[in-house]
Order: C-alpha cells, then structure tokens, then sequence
C-alpha cells in the first residue's frame, strides 16, 4: 500500500480499481461510442491507447498524465457524466488541462454527485499504480493504492 498526495481540482471521495494509461488520454475518442452509440459500459474507443482500448472505464479509478485531443473535451467528460458513463473518479500524475477541469467542474457543479478529479500526482503514482489496484481518493486529495 502507498499514498499519494495531489492537488484536490474537484473534491470528493471514493474507491474503485484502477485503469492506467501511460498516455495522453483522448477524451472524444475515448467516449465518442458511449456517448453517441449507447455504450453503458464506456469501452474506450481511441485506437491509439494501447493501455485503455476497449477496456471498460465506467466505475473505474481512470490514471494517467493528461489528456489530449479535441477542444470538445471539456463537454464530452461533462457528458459522460450526466450519462452516467464516466470513471469514479480522474486522477492526473501532471497538471489537469483546462478542458479536462471545465469538465469535472461542470459536472460537479450541474450534476447530484462529483466526480473526483486529482491532479499533480507526480510521475511515481503513475508508475506505481497497476491496472486492476485498489485506489481510495479522500477529499484532501490522499489518494492511497493498494
């Protein structure tokens, strides 16, 4: 077990097992086919992530450094989550982007209940964490894998 301290962007707690992508996570691609085609359990659909595609990332603890893409991002995540398709929870080892935050923000301020979103948890986290770990994120932004 190990923590992990980041900047808390969108407060909030929760547990779910972790889905990793070592790259840039490509929010359109990503939930174009459970936004658009009625995919419930979100299967990433970007081609070029080899960590993520057709994996399911509904309910997960969704790692990795940033994300990347179109400027529809911020809109497509705040989608995914009043579509109920979206992570548990976000959790950035770099800075979040603009995009990704006015997402999380929209989301947790027009939806009943936020989505997590950590940011700044350094290159460590994100080479610790394996897909499939246990993450508990508290709201002071500790996020503990085990």
């Amino acid at each position: 077990m190990k923590q992990f301290k980041g900047r808390p962007v969108v407060p909030g707690k929760c547990t779910a097992p972790a889905l990793v992508s070592h790259g840039g996570f490509n929010t359109l691609a990503s939930f174009q086919n459970a936004l658009q085609f009625g995919d419930k359990q979100a299967k990433c659909g970007d081609q070029n992530n080899s960590d993520l595609f057709q994996k399911p990332m509904v309910g997960t603890a969704l790692c990795l450094p940033q994300t990347i893409g179109s400027t529809t991002g911020g809109m497509v995540l705040y989608c995914a989550k009043v579509m109920e398709r979206n992570p548990a929870c976000m959790l950035f080892s770099e800075h979040i982007d603009s995009l990704a935050c006015a997402g999380a923000v929209l989301g947790a301020v027009w939806t009943d209940s936020p989505m997590p979103v950590i940011d700044c948890l350094g290159d460590e986290f994100l080479s610790y964490v394996k897909d499939g770990m246990k993450i508990t994120v508290a709201e002071d932004g500790t996020v503990t894998v085990e």
